[in-house]
């Protein structure tokens, strides 16, 4: 008979019944309409929202390029995307326009052109898309994504002019702290986690138990088939 201990294979199978029993049971919509993971991440997303607001600092560092023009040309290989990237730009006062080879050749303030994106940006974070389907008539998120497609064009443009400070702060701090935390918390209501603590430390404790659970179920079968890990002898030569 190949178990050598039964009663631990049986208290291993009983443990990873137990353990598949809860497994099932977090696939199912008991959270609150949704599954136990889906709720952990929408809990875990919106506490770390509260974190992640750097929309003001980064309004402090455009003031340094407050009045510096720049000419750009963009959307040269997604010329799908000129039609309402030139909406956009336009609503906020940007000249710009088709090129006889393609693209959309934008100019202006780029101090400007940054506090523009960054104020539909914060409008995202705060969830009032509202503001921008009135303002361009288009999907909010939509919306936000082009306005990363021109900002992230418009860099690698800078980047070709040899303008590598404005094209680095565009990027690093425009697109990445600013369109991008808009555009990937929209929707969701931030939380502190000091009014989540509970709540946090009892799915970090469940986890970590679990894994032992898990880890503790595997092992005592093992165990009661005979399979143990034992050192092994070194030879002399």
């Amino acid at each position: 008979m190949l178990i050598q201990d039964k009663k631990h294979f049986f208290m291993g199978a009983a443990m990873l019944v137990g353990f598949s029993v809860v497994l099932g049971f977090m696939f199912t919509p008991s959270f609150g309409g949704q599954n136990a993971f889906h709720a952990s991440d929408e809990m875990f997303n919106a506490i770390s929202k509260g974190s992640t607001y750097y929309i003001p600092d980064v309004l402090e560092g455009v003031a340094e390029y407050d009045g510096t023009s720049f000419d750009v040309t963009i959307l040269q290989e997604d010329p799908e995307y000129i039609e309402h990237a030139s909406t956009i730009l336009s609503e906020n006062g940007f000249p710009n326009g088709e090129e006889a080879g393609g693209g959309l050749q934008v100019s202006g303030d780029l101090g400007a052109l940054m506090r523009a994106a960054l104020a539909d940006a914060d409008s995202m974070f705060h969830n009032d898309g509202k503001a921008l389907s009135d303002k361009y008539g288009l999907d909010p998120e939509r919306a936000t994504y082009v306005w990363w497609k021109v900002l992230k064009e418009a860099k690698a443009d800078l980047d070709r002019q040899k303008v590598f400070a404005e094209a680095t702060f565009l990027e690093e701090k425009v697109l990445k702290r600013g369109v991008e935390v808009g555009y990937n918390y929209y929707g969701i209501e931030g939380k502190k986690a000091s009014g989540e603590w509970l709540l946090l430390t009892f799915a970090l404790v469940f986890y970590v138990l679990y894994t032992l659970w898990f880890g503790y179920s595997i092992f005592f079968l093992f165990e009661g088939l005979g399979l143990r890990m034992t050192a092994g002898k070194k030879k002399e030569v």
